[in-house]
C-alpha cells in the first residue's frame, strides 16, 4: 500500500477510477501491462486474490517473472491496478447509462441496476465474496469509500434539484447517504431475496424503495 505524504490524503480506489473514467487520454497503451492485468483478473477470478502469486500471473500472461515486477512493484500494486480498472469500466458504463436515461426516476433506477449488475455481478467480486469476503468492504464499502460515493451521488441529486426534477424538500446529503448505504449493503452482503441478474426485479426494487427517498414516483 502506498503511504501518502504527510498532510496529504491518498485518493481512494473509487476516486481514481472515477477520475480515469472521465478522462479520454487514459487509454491503456502498454500491451504488456494490459496482458498482465488481464491475466491477474482471470487468475483472481479462479483462485481468489490471497491464493494467487505474482509468478502465476506472469506465467498466465506468458511473460518472464522479472517483467511483472517491472510493471508492478508488489502484489498489492497489481491488485490495486486490477480493481481500479474494473471500477473504471463500471463508471464508464454508469455515465453512459445515466446519459441515456430520459427521466430523473429512470436515472435513479438505472444507477441502482447498473451498480448491482456491474459490481455485484462482477466475477471477481463474486469470487471474493465466496473465498475472501473480508476483502470486499475494502473495495466497495469501507468508510472513506462510502463518503466519496455519497458525495458523488449527492452531487447528482443536487443537479436534479437545481433543474427542478427532485423536490427541494429532499435533504440532499442524508438522501444520498441512505441510497448509497442501501446499495452498498446489497453489494457487500448479497441478499437471497434478489436475483442480481434479473434487471426487472432490480428495477422494481429501486422504484418501490429508492424513488420515495428522493421524492419521486
Amino acid at each position: 500500500m502506498v503511504i501518502p505524504a504527510a498532510g496529504r490524503v491518498e485518493a481512494t480506489l473509487f476516486e481514481r477510477a472515477m477520475q480515469q473514467a472521465v478522462q479520454t487520454d487514459t487509454v491503456e497503451t502498454d500491451r504488456t501491462r494490459t496482458r498482465l492485468l488481464d491475466a491477474a483478473y482471470e487468475q483472481f477470478c479462479e483462485t481468489g486474490i490471497g491464493r494467487t502469486s505474482m509468478e502465476e500471473v506472469a506465467r498466465r500472461a506468458g511473460t518472464a517473472r522479472i517483467t511483472i515486477y517491472r510493471k508492478f512493484a508488489t502484489k498489492d500494486a497489481l491488485v490495486d491496478a486490477v480493481m481500479v480498472r474494473e471500477f473504471q469500466n463500471y463508471f464508464i458504463e454508469f455515465l453512459d447509462v445515466m446519459a441515456q436515461a430520459p427521466t430523473p426516476a429512470d436515472r435513479v433506477v438505472q444507477a441502482f441496476v447498473t451498480s448491482l449488475r456491474t459490481i455485484g455481478g462482477n466475477p471477481l467480486i463474486r469470487k471474493l465474496l465466496e473465498t475472501e469476503p473480508a476483502m470486499v468492504p475494502g473495495f466497495v464499502g469501507d468508510g472513506r469509500t462510502l463518503t466519496v460515493v455519497r458525495d458523488f451521488v449527492a452531487h447528482q441529486i443536487l443537479r436534479e434539484q437545481t433543474a427542478g426534477n427532485i423536490p427541494k424538500r429532499v435533504r440532499t446529503i442524508p438522501a444520498a447517504d441512505l441510497v448509497v448505504r442501501i446499495a452498498g449493503s446489497f453489494l457487500t452482503i448479497p441478499s437471497d431475496l434478489m436475483d442480481y441478474d434479473d434487471i426487472g426485479e432490480l428495477s422494481d426494487f429501486a422504484r418501490e424503495f429508492l424513488l420515495p427517498v428522493l421524492g419521486l414516483k
